[in-house]
């Protein structure tokens, strides 16, 4: 499994000064946290805790709030690397967010994330994993 190639820039905004918005989807509740890459880190942002409609509609109140670049969702997968149907769930609001919203959507391998949130005794573990997947894309970044 391999992520996709990403950008050296994403376009119209000088490099360092990228704003990334990143999502822990979950059916329930949505982890968030936003970064940039000339720091790469990220600070958690409150969960989102809705279905459906009504996460996109936060998710449109915090790309308003934010205007990130590009967006960064994490898709888990099993230990071994094989898709599941959390997987599939997680790619699809990735393609929901790309469509409604017309921005650049890279997915991240968010193995592990919410195990680490966890032993890290993070309060909001959806919101850490968040941070934790972003961070990972921001280092993987050139």
């Amino acid at each position: 499994m391999s992520a996709p190639a990403m950008p050296a820039a994403v376009p119209a905004v000088p490099a360092h000064f990228q704003t990334f918005l990143a999502f822990d989807f979950g059916l329930k509740r949505t982890g968030v946290a936003v970064g940039n890459r000339m720091l790469r880190s990220s600070t958690p942002q409150a969960t989102i805790k809705a279905e459906g409609d009504a996460r996109f509609a936060l998710v449109a109140e915090r790309i308003k709030e934010w205007q990130p670049d590009a967006l960064v969702v994490g898709v888990p997968y099993h230990p071994d690397g094989a898709s599941h149907d959390n997987t599939r769930r997680a790619q699809r609001f990735a393609r929901q967010l790309q469509g409604r919203f017309g921005l650049t959507v890279y997915e991240v391998d968010e193995r592990y994330s919410t195990t680490e949130a966890l032993a890290s005794g993070a309060r909001d573990a959806d919101a850490a994993s968040a941070c934790i997947i972003l961070e990972q894309f921001l280092r993987n970044l050139p």
